[in-house]
């Protein structure tokens, strides 16, 4: 499974889908380079060395020293570069690339976008055909060529593998320019499956049971039947349409007879999985994210972050009438992780959450289209939210009770969390609970009695 981190709908979403892919393509805007949305993602994946391949894109554009992009990359990601292909030229001057490892040189044509990707390739650097093609590129190109050679790391695939560094390719997407590259370097270099922690054990992918987590739930993909779906990744074994499998949060066998998978907008009924694939598995509102599934065996997969939300707003609703479907709404969206919502213990508001402010424009456009609300958040004063644990359960009533309590509020998972007004207030309460935990990140996983 390979994914490409990009501009999703729930920032948050795409954190949880990189929990459930065995290697990632990162894309890089040439003219922007390391945005602050890179840094995030390259850390979750850094939480499973998760294999990346890098494509500097939009090189038909203008865009920054090509030189300079890799330094930010390996400064700023903390990540070893080895650049594969090279660019000749940038923008209006763009050439094409010269591939390091295979010594070819792919021409560009400007404007000619080809859906074959079948490009012009010229064997050998120092072809003559180049130099009466364009003789002050080439020439400049085996300068950088020699600095790269001299400055880089060398292509390693273990170093690869281990998540230490990157291949770096360039190119242009829109004109399908060197996509082609990339998707034979996954097929070459991407890693097969590979084992998991599943608490009580590591799964491997080569073991018969079957076994698998669900990593992201989607409400409303047909809005015809208003359906859920919980994407589930399989960890081992062969899923077989019809099997029962049992839902280890609940405690409970389900049978799957309606198992489906996606490729863009059309789906297919699935037959057989096996580890590594993705499934689709209807969703009642009895599956959560994080949840596990097995043969019957006591597994708890790790490692579906939920981070502490950067944005907080108040939903109001246009309509009071309809404050039963906002109420619902927030809550499957929640559920799905579309958004975190938190109802505090003192008020009947709903806190929304969000780790980025666009993710409050698509939760109202999908209350409005998806559950028929008119709704509008507005600011509040809250500026971090953390979640709270402590082992003794008297004490952790005794916080809910104190004065502290009226900063407490439940997320849609039934998580106790503290929302606090400012950093200060924040410290202070920490201060003066040393015994209760405050966590800026969670599992969105119930543990196995």
């Amino acid at each position: 499974m390979r994914a490409k981190p990009r501009s999703p709908k729930s920032s948050e979403d795409t954190y949880r889908v990189l929990t459930a892919v065995d290697s990632a393509l990162m894309v890089i805007d040439a003219a922007k380079g390391v945005e602050e949305q890179t840094i995030k993602l390259l850390n979750v994946c850094r939480m499973r060395n998760t294999p990346i391949i890098s494509f500097v894109n939009k090189m038909d554009r203008e865009t920054r020293d090509p030189l300079e992009l890799l330094d930010e990359l390996e400064s700023v990601l903390k990540i070893q570069c080895s650049p594969v292909t090279w660019p000749i030229g940038m923008g209006k001057t763009f050439r094409g690339v010269y591939h390091i490892i295979k010594d070819e040189i792919m021409l560009f044509t400007p404007g000619s976008e080809r859906a074959d990707q079948e490009f012009e390739v010229i064997k050998g650097i120092d072809n003559p055909r180049l130099a009466e093609l364009f003789p002050l590129e080439i020439e400049q190109l085996k300068m950088e060529v020699e600095l790269v050679h001299g400055a880089s790391h060398p292509f390693d695939l273990e170093a690869v593998l281990k998540g230490t560094q990157t291949p770096v390719f360039f190119g242009s997407a829109i004109n399908n320019f060197c996509v082609r590259e990339i998707l034979n370097a996954l097929l070459d270099w991407a890693p097969a499956p590979r084992g998991r922690d599943a608490t009580v054990r590591a799964v491997e992918p080569n073991e018969e049971p079957f076994s698998g987590f669900v990593f992201k739930i989607q409400a409303n993909m047909d809005p015809a039947h208003r359906d859920r779906i919980a994407f589930l990744r399989v960890c081992s074994g062969r899923f077989e349409r019809g099997m029962k499998l049992k839902h280890l949060r609940i405690n409970r066998d389900i049978k799957v007879s309606s198992v489906v998978t996606f490729m863009a907008s059309s789906r297919e009924q699935v037959e057989e999985a096996y580890a590594g694939d993705i499934i689709g598995l209807p969703n009642h509102g009895n599956m959560q994210i994080g949840d596990s599934f097995s043969e019957g065996e006591l597994l708890q997969f790790t490692g579906i972050p939920y981070f502490a939300p950067d944005f907080f707003r108040i939903a109001r609703i246009l309509n009071p009438l309809k404050t039963k479907q906002l109420q619902k709404g927030l809550q499957q969206l929640g559920e799905e992780g579309a958004v975190q919502v938190f109802k505090p213990v003192v008020s009947s508001d709903l806190i929304l959450g969000a780790v980025g402010v666009l993710q409050f424009e698509v939760v109202a456009s999908r209350l409005k289209n998806e559950y028929g609300v008119d709704a509008v958040f507005e600011g509040t004063s809250i500026s971090s939210a953390r979640w709270i644990t402590c082992e003794d359960k008297k004490m952790l009533a005794d916080f809910e009770r104190s004065s502290a309590g009226a900063n407490v509020a439940y997320d849609a998972a039934g998580n106790m969390a503290y929302l606090a007004s400012s950093g200060v207030n924040l410290r202070l309460t920490q201060e003066r609970w040393p015994d209760v935990v405050f966590h800026a990140t969670r599992e969105h996983a119930a543990k196995l009695d």
